[in-house]
Order: structure tokens, then C-alpha cells, then sequence
């Protein structure tokens, strides 16, 4: 890993991504592999983020960020 890079892992895979990354970047990154999602929830470390601060929420080295999908069903 590059000094100027950090990693993340989201949804257990592993990205490298800026030292100024935000949560968003993650996001799209994330989303270039996965496809778009339009309904996700997001949480860092297993804390609940609010999607109204996804593009303030600075990323760590060593961050572990779970997307989830809901789930209908009845």
C-alpha cells in the first residue's frame, strides 16, 4: 500500500482508496463492482452512519464498512 492510500475493507473485500477518501468514494467505488444500488444502509466499524452525512464521513486506514440492502418480504 502506498503512503498516500489507505484500505478499507467493504462487504469483506478489500479496496485501496485516497487519504482524503470520504465515505462516498467508497460508495462509488464500491458500486462500480457491485452495480448501482439505489437502497443501501452503511455502517463503519458497525456504527450506523446517517446518509446525510455520507459526503463529510472521513474514512481511516483499516475501516471495515458494511453495506446492507433491505429485504422485503412478508
Amino acid at each position: 500500500m502506498k503512503s498516500n492510500s489507505l484500505r478499507v475493507v467493504i462487504n469483506a473485500e478489500s479496496y485501496d482508496l485516497k487519504c482524503s477518501a470520504k465515505l462516498t468514494d467508497a460508495l462509488s467505488l464500491w458500486q462500480s463492482h457491485c452495480g448501482e444500488v439505489e437502497h443501501f444502509a452503511c455502517a463503519i466499524n458497525g456504527e450506523f452512519v446517517p446518509r446525510s452525512t455520507y459526503t463529510t464521513t472521513k474514512l481511516n486506514d483499516g475501516d471495515c464498512i458494511d453495506i446492507v440492502r433491505p429485504v422485503g418480504g412478508g
